[in-house]
């Protein structure tokens, strides 16, 4: 009964401005029986829900300044032997690398004077934070990067050295490590002693990861201190706006448990303003942000000019004298929430 609803609602979408994305949804919402107001009341119950967690939890996490939440780490562990089931609960993460992958390697490029034809990103190390089960790490491998990826869920990356160990063109490029973006960078007390001779990367990539984070800045922190002068930070996300509680989570985890429930909190996404505004106070500059469709009748993702639902945020490290010389400006005007 949804489905056919539903698709008629992000075929609509993807041609919509942000201002009428949302009264798109209420009318499908209302056609597909259950109602607009419904889903901000439940929105506004879980706000005040979070709201009293976050009352008992902020004094723990502002004394332990980790990107680390455990309740996301457990309900990864849960999830870690599913990674490459392409039907599964990371189907629209492995149909994402349609977009994600030629976002990092067309920029990439673009700042590259070398060529290399096959493998574009050859001579480029790229850090791939929360990377699963390597579902992104590896494609970066195949295009010639040397890739790290990282991830505090010690089952997952068990998943991706297995699967990457099939495939003999990445055993010299791809390697994981089961450790914190912290750790790494030095920033937090390792419980695992971090790979040794670890530097500096050429760029940084936390696709649908800032989402499951406990803290922000230190991830923001920890990435300016691992990328090169000049280096790029990419993210994938989710912006905090109504249309994005009523699709990621009451459509996509209530209604067609397109991932498992409970995957998401609604409280920790981020708008693109709001991540500029956090990215730029750690000496980044942002260059584009770029809205993403996701399709669940297609299972495929678009890109669009609303912001509003998924996105994607290139950013680049600036070198101190140009921090020094003048406060950074954005560049770009594709951000937009609401």
């Amino acid at each position: 009964m949804y489905s056919n609803k539903l698709g008629r609602l992000m075929f609509g979408l993807k041609g919509l401005k942000v201002t009428s994305a949302c009264g798109a949804f209420e009318r499908a919402a209302a056609r597909s029986g259950f109602s607009w107001a419904a889903v901000c009341k439940q929105r506004t119950l879980w706000q005040q829900r979070s709201a009293c967690a976050r009352m008992h939890q902020t004094g723990v996490r502002s004394a332990v300044h980790t990107t680390v939440d455990h309740g996301e780490v457990k309900r990864f562990q849960l999830l870690a032997n599913k990674w490459w089931d392409e039907e599964g609960e990371f189907a629209a993460l492995h149909a994402m690398n349609d977009l994600r992958v030629p976002f990092v390697r067309d920029n990439l490029l673009n700042a590259q004077r070398e060529r290399h034809p096959g493998q574009p990103l050859a001579g480029l190390r790229i850090l791939d934070v929360g990377c699963g089960g390597g579902l992104l790490s590896e494609p970066l491998g195949r295009l010639g990067a040397t890739v790290l990826g990282i991830d505090p869920v010690e089952d997952s990356v068990r998943i991706a050295q297995l699967h990457a160990a099939h495939d003999p063109d990445l055993r010299d490029r791809v390697s994981y490590q089961a450790c914190t973006l912290e750790e790494l960078s030095g920033e937090g007390e390792p419980q695992q002693q971090p790979e040794q001779g670890v530097t500096q990367f050429d760029a940084v990539v936390a696709s649908e990861v800032v989402e499951h984070l406990a803290d922000l800045d230190t991830f923001a922190i920890c990435c300016s201190h691992v990328l090169k002068p000049g280096g790029s930070l990419f993210i994938t996300t989710l912006n905090k706006t109504n249309l994005s509680y009523a699709l990621a989570i009451v459509v996509a985890e209530q209604l067609l448990h397109i991932v498992p429930r409970g995957t998401h909190d609604w409280e920790k996404f981020i708008s693109p303003v709001e991540l500029e505004r956090l990215l730029e106070s750690n000496g980044f500059l942002v260059q584009s942000v770029q809205g993403m469709l996701y399709n669940p009748i297609s299972g495929a993702w678009s890109w669009t000019n609303n912001t509003e639902i998924n996105y994607a945020l290139h950013a680049v490290k600036q070198d101190d004298e140009a921090q020094d010389g003048s406060s950074p400006s954005g560049g770009h005007n594709e951000a937009t929430n609401s």
